[in-house]
């Protein structure tokens, strides 16, 4: 005789997500989403990149979804020290900063999707499920543009701010947020003569003739009018 037990369907363990991000009332709305979707469980919130890190290695969630702008912490700095400590979660990048910028740059640091905060909920779900279930999320439009970048596409047909390497873009955006040298160095544990180095670098590939002009530009980015500053 077969037991009815045997009949019954698994009932699956639920999928633990963490949230990472620094504006309170967006972290209660995602709260508010995970919590109410069949088959997720939050198991952690953090609103800096120190206390995310310590709830992901605590928890050892399924997924993290996290936003690249912590404070003056650096969101991929972030995704590659979650990927040392818990290599099996994967994350979802959360962000309002240029995706044509920042979503190869999450990629290659270890996250596995990106998704502007502009976008809707259910394509929030959507974005989730699809990490969750071992793939990739990208917009349509990101898809194109690593796509391109894999097939070799001309990179002066694409933002000069693509060709700066992920230090390069930290120190541009500690600019862009007012700090000098002095504190870049503090920040990211760079002497002061590394970080001129990089401003110096940054200016040639942003083709900007002046330590004043830099920072302009990186003001305008960090303030979210890029395209005024290309």
């Amino acid at each position: 005789m077969i037991s009815n037990s045997s009949s019954l369907p698994d009932v699956l363990p639920p999928k633990r997500i963490v949230i990472i991000e620094d504006h309170e009332v967006l972290r209660l709305g995602i709260a508010h989403v995970i919590r109410n979707r069949p088959g997720w469980e939050l198991c952690g919130e953090a609103s800096n990149a120190i206390d995310g890190l310590r709830v992901v290695q605590d928890t050892l969630p399924h997924l993290a979804v996290l936003d690249l702008r912590l404070g003056f912490t650096d969101g991929l700095d972030l995704i590659k020290n979650i990927r040392e400590v818990a290599p099996a979660c994967r994350m979802l990048v959360l962000s309002s900063l240029d995706e044509d910028i920042f979503a190869e740059r999450s990629l290659r640091a270890g996250a596995h999707g990106f998704l502007s905060k502009v976008e809707p909920v259910p394509t929030l779900i959507a974005a989730i499920e699809k990490v969750l279930d071992g793939k990739l999320y990208l917009s349509p439009r990101a898809t194109d543009r690593v796509l391109m970048s894999q097939a070799g596409a001309n990179v002066d047909e694409r933002s000069p701010l693509e060709r700066l390497s992920d230090r390069e873009m930290d120190v541009y955006q500690r600019l862009g947020q007012g700090m000098g040298t002095k504190q870049i160095a503090q920040e990211l544990h760079l002497s002061p003569k590394t970080v001129e180095y990089h401003r110096f670098n940054i200016k040639k590939k942003l083709r900007l003739d002046t330590a004043a002009a830099l920072v302009r530009h990186a003001t305008a980015h960090v303030l979210g009018k890029e395209n005024d500053a290309r």
